[in-house]
Order: C-alpha cells, then structure tokens, then sequence
C-alpha cells in the first residue's frame, strides 16, 4: 500500500503517522489535520477523465481508488442573475456528505478495520453506512436514543448496525468515541477526520472547471461542524498555489439564528467559542451544532478569506424552502439556510454561489 501522510494537530502541532487508527490528537484530543500539500496544476487537463470527483485524484490523498458510487460532478444551476445554487443534494445518498464519505471508506478499506464506527442520526450516518456497504466494511452507526424511525432505517438499509444512545446529539458523539478507541476500530468522524475535508474541497473544484476557470465573488455555506467550509478553504489555497485562480472570493458561513455559536464568536472579534450554544430547536437541525469540534478553523477561514457570518431566523428558512419549491428544487430545511440568508440581496451585486446539500 503507498504510504499514506501523516497527521497534525492544527492546535499544538503534534504529528501523528499515516495509516493508523487514531482519530485525534494524543495531546489535546482535538481533529486533526492532513500533512498533504498538493499543487493541483493539472487540473487544467480534465477532459477524458472519469465524471465523478475522483477526476480530481491528483489533489486527493488517496489515489486509485476502489470505492466509489459515481459521487460528485453536480449541477450549478442558476437562481437569479447573481445568485447560482450547486445542487448537492443529487448525491448517490442525497447529500454533500457523500464527498467526504467516500474518501473515509476508502482510507478504512486499506487500513483493514475489524470494524467502522460513525455518529450522526442525519446525512453523514446514511452516508458512511452506504459507503461502508460498497466497500464491504462492517459499519456500526451511532444515534441519539429516540431518533427518528425513518432516519433509523435510512441507515439500517445498507446493512449496518445502529446503536441507540441516551442522550443529545453530544452523548452520542462522546460514546462513539469511546468505542473509537477500541483496538482494531476506525472512526469515520466527518468532524475529526481530515480526510473527510478532502473530500469536500471537490465543490469549490467542480464550481472552478464549470465556471471556466473561475469562481465567483463570493462562497456562501451553511456552517454546523463546517466541514464543507473548511474544505472550501483548503481548495482554494491549493488553486491559488498553483495559479489557477488569481483572486480569492469572499467565504461566507450561514448558521441558524436559533443556534449560532460561530456567528456570535465572530461578532465578539473572538478567535474561538466565546461560549457552546444552547441547543434550541430549530428546522436548520444538520447545522444546530453547540460546540463544533473545528470552531477556531473556522473561524479563521472564514478571516482569511475576507467572509463573514450570516444569521437566519426560523422563519425565513421556511420562506426560503417554499420558494426554492416554486422554483422546482425541493430540499431539506438546512439546505434553505444559505438561500434565505442572500435572497434579499444582502450581499449586493456580487455573484455568488451556494450548495443546497441535502435532499428534501
């Protein structure tokens, strides 16, 4: 097997080898990052290639693969003169979570697990349990204890394993990373695993060669764990380093009123959390996260890039959903969220582009 890179720890910068198990920092207990540094100049070459994500192999840490289910390569499709929608949610799983799925199915087949573990009760535990299912792998999903029947058997129909935990959203990440340390045990975490955010950075790739070279003025994403955000900014450093692309659009991260921790930080001018959000309900439930694990990245994307934070209230994503039907596209609740944050023009004549990442 080609050796794989290793690790880093984004906060003390500790290394750990590729091609182990290990999920998280052995210090600070924190996600880790990828020691992976491509310059993508041949992607100016694409034609003839396979027409899913893996055309972009050369800037993936994973070559060659065997798993795939023809993921990536979706519609931009436009809304309004300056506003176009990427529409993610025609993703084998119905998801943007098929991106990173994929490479984290990948990664398990060659490190041979006994067994693959995930937590999400959403679109990353029916993602990773697909994935699992066209690799082979035995996939157990963790769940909060009261999750909805249909989200148990979109997870249960691939043939993986569900365990039911007491609790919030939290509990069920806590007690999955417990079994993660068990011996032989690979965690597909969306949040800790940095090759999760390999995969995503393929949306801003596929928006570059759809566009002609080119991105727009501004990435606008919805932002719970941010994992499509955090991909976003490693695609376009890499495009930007390879001299793809010679201005850097603005990157925009869109919470939910009712569960904004990241939104508020940011107003404060803090570089991390000022405090966990409390979880209170809302329709944008994939992006109610209290404590994402990746917030001072975030947050510092979202710097670097000359962005900002956009809140909506509950509300307008209910406005925004009924109007994205009307115009013939109809997804989940999160999926409106970054829609009703720029339909009334808040980010002025700016092209700009969203996902709607996850099926309705």
């Amino acid at each position: 097997m080609t050796s794989l890179p290793d690790h880093v720890c984004p906060k003390d910068g500790t290394r750990v080898p590729g091609g182990t198990l290990a999920w998280c920092c052995p210090v600070c207990e924190g996600p880790l990052d990828l020691d992976f540094h491509p310059t993508p100049g041949d992607l100016k070459t694409l034609g003839g290639r396979v027409n899913s994500l893996w055309r972009y192999g050369a800037s993936l840490p994973l070559a060659n693969p065997s798993v795939s289910l023809g993921e990536g390569r979706t519609p931009l499709v436009s809304l309004t003169g300056q506003v176009s929608a990427k529409l993610d949610f025609l993703m084998p799983t119905l998801s943007f979570k098929d991106r990173g799925a994929v490479m984290l199915a990948e990664l398990a087949s060659r490190l041979g697990p006994e067994q693959v573990i995930a937590d999400s009760s959403g679109n990353a535990g029916r993602a990773v349990a697909a994935y699992c299912a066209r690799a082979s792998l035995p996939c157990t999903v963790y769940v909060p204890a009261g999750t909805a029947a249909k989200k148990l058997t979109a997870i249960r129909q691939f043939g993986a394993q569900v365990e039911e935990v007491p609790g919030d959203r939290e509990a069920t990440a806590r007690a999955a990373r417990a079994a993660a340390d068990s011996p032989g045990t690979f965690y597909a975490s969306h949040v800790h695993n940095p090759y999760f955010l390999h995969g995503t950075k393929t949306y801003v790739f596929e928006i570059w060669e759809d566009l002609g070279g080119r991105l727009p003025d501004a990435l606008v994403v919805p932002v719970g764990n941010g994992t499509l955000l955090l991909g976003a900014a490693l695609a376009l450093r890499e495009l930007h380093t390879a001299g793809l692309i010679d201005r850097l659009p603005a990157l925009y991260a869109v919470q939910a009123e009712a569960v904004a921790p990241l939104a508020r930080a940011w107003a404060a001018g803090s570089a991390d959390l000022t405090d966990p959000a409390p979880l209170r309900d809302t329709a944008a439930a994939g992006i109610a996260i209290p404590h994402p694990p990746r917030a001072r990245q975030i947050l510092a994307a979202v710097r670097e890039f000359g962005g900002g934070f956009l809140t909506v209230p509950e509300p307008d994503l209910g406005a925004a959903r009924r109007d994205l039907a009307r115009r013939g596209l109809a997804v989940e609740p999160t999926a409106v969220a970054c829609w009703a944050a720029v339909r009334t023009g808040v980010l002025g004549s700016r092209s700009v582009v969203l996902p709607l990442c996850g099926a309705g």
